[in-house]
C-alpha cells in the first residue's frame, strides 16, 4: 500500500488554490508508470497550511520509484479583499497553468515492499508557484511540489486532520468506517490510548456523524490508527474555514462570517471558497480540538470568537440551506497555520513564549504583535530544536490555536508545531 499526504506553504491574502488533480504517477528506473491516486479529486491546497491530510490510499506493485508526475487540470484562485470597518469579501478568478504536467525526482527513492505501507509527501508551495506583478496576482501559476517519499512512522507521514462521514461503527472491533472527501473508504482503528474530544467516545458515533481524526497509517494492514477523534457533527452537516468577521467585534457574539474551505455533504446552500454568515443563539456547544479539559469552555465560546479562527461548525442540514443565515450545534476551534516575521529579542524562555507578526491571508484578519505559547508538547520542524533556537529566525509558521487571551482579550497562539520558513 501507498499513502499521498498533502500539504502546503501559504501566500499572502491568498484564501484558496483549488485544482483538480488528474493524476499522481510513481515511476521506476526503466519508465514504467503505476498510479497513486484513484479518481480526480479537486484539493484545495491553500487549506492546509502546516497541516498534513490524506489525499489517498491505493495498492501499488512492489518497486524502486525514482521520480513522480502530477498531472493537473482546471484551477482557480481566490483571494480576500479587506476594507477598514467592513466584512471581508471574496474575489476568484481561473487560474492559468504554465503548465499541467509536474515531474519530480525524488531525492531518496519510492521503495514499495510488502512489509510496510509507504507514501509521500506533495508539499505545494503557493509563494513560488503563484506569479505576481508590482505586488498584484497575476492568475498565472506555475506549479511547484516539494515531493519526498515517507514512512507511515515518518513526522511527514502523521496525518494531522482528516475530516469524514461515519460509514458504519464496529463496537466490538474497536473500529469504524469513514467516507473521505473524495468518496473513498478507509477503516479507523481505536484503543485505549485515542483521545475522544468533549468526553465522548466510540458509542457515541452513528451513521449521521462526521469527525475528524488525526493519527498514523498502521503498519501492517494500512488502516488508520487514531490517536485522536473529533465528532464535528451529530446531525449529518458540517462545514469548515476560518473566520472573516465578528459581530459584534467584542462581547457575545451573535454572528460570524466563515470563509468555507471544506463542507459535508455539498448539497447545501454553502459554497466552497465563499463566506457563509453563520448565526448564533447562544444554546450553541464550543470545543477545542485537542484540548480535552472542560476549562476550555472558558478559553472558547461566543466571547472568545475571532477573525482567523479556524474553525468548523456542525448541525442539521436545513440549518445550512441559506448561505446567509447558517445555523449551527456545535463549534469547534481547530488548528490553523499562522506565518509571521519573528519579533527580534522577543524570546523568553522562562515564560515558554515569543512573538511574531501575522503575515498572509490570516496576517489580513489578526493585525498587531502575537504572542505564541509552546509547551512540552510543541514540535520544532525544518530547522529549530528548541524554543531558543527560534531566536535565530526570521520567518516563522506557529500551527496551533488562535484563542483570545481571557484577560486582556488580546490574540494568542497555543502552538503545536514551530517551523522555520525560507
Amino acid at each position: 500500500m501507498a499513502f499521498v499526504i498533502g500539504t502546503d506553504a501559504p501566500m499572502a491574502a491568498v484564501t484558496s488554490f483549488a485544482v483538480q488533480v488528474e493524476g499522481v504517477e510513481a515511476v521506476d528506473g526503466s519508465g514504467n508508470k503505476v498510479s497513486l491516486l484513484s479518481g480526480t479529486p479537486t484539493v484545495d491546497f491553500a487549506r492546509y497550511n502546516g497541516l498534513q491530510t490524506m489525499l489517498d490510499l491505493n495498492g501499488v506493485p512492489v518497486g524502486t520509484y525514482k521520480s513522480i508526475v502530477v498531472t493537473l487540470g482546471s484551477a482557480t484562485l481566490s483571494y480576500l479583499n479587506t476594507q477598514a470597518g467592513s466584512a471581508p469579501t471574496i474575489a476568484s478568478e481561473p487560474a492559468t497553468l504554465t503548465t499541467s504536467t509536474v515531474t519530480v525526482n525524488l531525492a531518496n527513492p519510492l521503495v514499495v515492499s510488502q512489509t510496510a505501507p509507504v507514501g509521500l509527501r506533495m508539499d505545494f508551495d503557493l509563494s513560488k508557484s503563484i506569479q505576481v506583478n508590482n505586488g498584484a496576482i497575476t492568475g498565472t501559476v506555475t506549479p511547484t511540489f516539494d515531493i519526498a517519499a515517507v514512512a507511515s512512522s515518518d513526522p511527514g507521514g502523521y496525518v494531522d486532520e482528516f475530516d469524514a462521514a461515519i460509514v458504519s461503527v464496529n463496537a466490538a472491533g474497536q473500529s469504524f468506517v469513514i467516507q473521505g472527501p473524495h468518496g473513498r473508504n478507509f477503516t479507523v482503528n481505536v484503543n485505549g490510548q485515542t483521545e475522544f474530544d468533549n468526553n465522548e467516545s466510540l458509542s457515541s458515533l452513528s451513521t449521521s456523524s462526521i469527525v475528524q481524526i488525526s493519527g498514523t497509517i498502521d503498519k501492517a494492514d494500512a488502516t488508520i490508527d487514531a490517536d485522536e477523534v473529533a465528532i464535528l457533527s451529530q446531525d449529518g452537516f458540517f462545514a469548515t474555514g476560518q473566520v472573516t468577521y465578528v459581530t459584534p467585534a467584542s462581547g457575545v457574539a451573535n454572528s460570524f462570517d466563515l470563509f468555507v474551505r471544506g463542507v459535508l455533504p455539498t448539497t447545501t446552500g454553502l459554497t466552497l471558497g465563499q463566506i457563509a454568515q453563520v448565526n448564533l443563539t447562544g444554546k450553541e456547544n464550543y470545543f477545542i480540538y485537542w484540548m480535552h479539559n472542560p476549562l476550555t469552555q472558558f478559553l472558547f465560546n461566543d466571547m472568545g470568537l475571532a477573525p482567523g479562527q479556524e474553525v468548523a461548525i456542525g448541525g442539521p442540514g436545513s440549518g445550512a440551506a441559506n448561505a446567509q443565515a447558517v445555523t449551527t450545534k456545535r463549534v469547534a476551534l481547530r488548528q490553523w497555520g499562522f506565518n509571521g516575521t519573528l519579533v527580534s529579542g522577543s524570546v523568553n524562555a522562562s515564560n515558554n513564549t515569543f512573538q511574531m507578526n501575522v503575515t498572509g491571508f490570516a496576517g489580513q484578519l489578526v493585525p498587531g504583535t502575537v504572542t505564541v505559547y509552546v509547551a512540552n508538547a510543541t514540535k520544532f520542524r525544518n530547522g529549530p530544536g528548541k524554543l531558543t533556537d527560534v531566536s535565530s529566525l526570521t520567518n516563522v509558521r506557529v500551527v496551533g490555536l488562535l484563542i483570545k487571551d481571557p484577560f486582556s482579550g488580546a490574540p494568542v497562539i497555543l502552538a503545536h508545531y514551530v517551523d522555520k520558513m525560507s
